[in-house]
């Protein structure tokens, strides 16, 4: 299998098919380090941030937020941005870009309230040439590959994502994200992979496909199906951060570094178990980079996304919501999975 037909002009060229999603209250530099932990040796990818606001981003101290806190060692980032103002983006890719982001990517595929009153995120999708616009304020603000996140069309209407995606290429985008579903579904509906195909079918640029990607079978099967040049993996990764060394030893890649000798976790127990150890560590990396009552809620937001992966999660997130320091926290891992534990492969993400 191909995997770099159309490779990110990224100045690290990715050899890896799998990407972490940008995920508000996510995809900051707690998560990234956990997956990061399970990462074969080797493979390059790129890492996102949480979704940065271009009219706030310039007025905040970079590395200080905890949107904009990273690890010394991350040169891989592309952090997404919110915006339509040629300003602010302008001065939020130029302070991104002296932070040291690898690339820049505008979102387009946010449906949430407080991104749509502003005509932020999805509601650029609501006129091509208003889209194409902000793509060449970005483009011509950056030194940066930027790239665009979107989704499907208004009422998957194929004529109209056609016309999107080709004004996106000749705005000068450097590669496209799609979730193919529409605003209205939300992430509720089954994500139409087909759509993936088609777009990449339609732009001579690098093509990601998003939505619904579980497991180790799935990255294999939207790469097949789509013909994608990557694969992206939201909630997934918070359950299951190995999956990356999942899809590297498939495709004979190096175990991670300290792993050397061992093997992916694949059955549900072995899952249970690595979760366990893997949710300890996202403590420590939380106790390092964060404040106490900041970093308890943010661990208790990841382990409310990861639980439905979990058999008997539920009790885990009981367990974990009453606790109110990072010494609480452990000590309900440590009761938690002193029992063996399962995860299954897949569940209903609807929600």
């Amino acid at each position: 299998m191909n995997l770099s037909r159309r490779p990110l002009p990224l100045s690290n060229a990715p050899n890896f098919p799998l990407v972490l999603a940008p995920m508000v209250g996510l995809s900051h530099v707690g998560l990234r380090l956990l997956v990061r932990r399970y990462w074969p040796q080797g493979a390059v990818s790129f890492f996102p941030t949480e979704m940065l606001n271009s009219r706030r981003l310039p007025g905040q101290p970079l590395g200080a937020t905890p949107e904009t806190k990273r690890s010394h060692d991350e040169q891989d980032l592309v952090p997404q941005i919110l915006g339509n103002e040629e300003e602010p983006i302008r001065r939020s890719v130029t302070l991104l870009e002296e932070w040291g982001a690898a690339g820049i990517d505008i979102n387009m595929g946010c449906p949430v309230e407080k991104a749509l009153k502003h005509n932020y995120g999805v509601a650029l999708m609501g006129d091509p040439d208003y889209a194409a616009q902000v793509t060449e304020i970005a483009v011509r603000s950056a030194r940066v590959p930027v790239s665009v996140k979107l989704r499907a069309g208004p009422q998957n209407d194929r004529e109209f994502l056609s016309k999107f995606v080709r004004r996106l290429e000749g705005a000068g985008a450097s590669w496209l994200t799609l979730h193919p579903r529409t605003p209205e579904q939300k992430r509720r509906g089954r994500a139409d992979w087909d759509q993936i195909r088609f777009v990449r079918e339609q732009v001579r640029l690098p093509v990601i496909g998003n939505g619904d990607v579980q497991t180790a079978a799935d990255v294999k099967r939207m790469l097949a199906e789509t013909h994608c040049d990557g694969v992206m993996v939201g909630r997934a990764l918070t359950a299951r951060p190995w999956l990356a060394w999942q899809v590297g030893e498939d495709l004979g890649f190096a175990p991670p570094s300290g792993l050397e000798g061992c093997r992916a976790p694949r059955t549900p127990l072995e899952e249970g178990a690595e979760m366990g150890r893997g949710l300890k560590y996202f403590v420590q990396v939380m106790r390092e980079y964060f404040p106490e009552k900041l970093g308890v809620r943010r661990t208790q937001f990841l382990v409310r996304t990861s639980v439905p992966w979990l058999t008997f999660g539920q009790h885990l997130f009981a367990l974990m919501s009453r606790g109110e320091t990072y010494a609480q926290l452990e000590n309900a891992l440590d009761e938690f999975f002193a029992q063996e534990q399962t995860m299954v492969g897949s569940t209903e993400l609807r929600s």
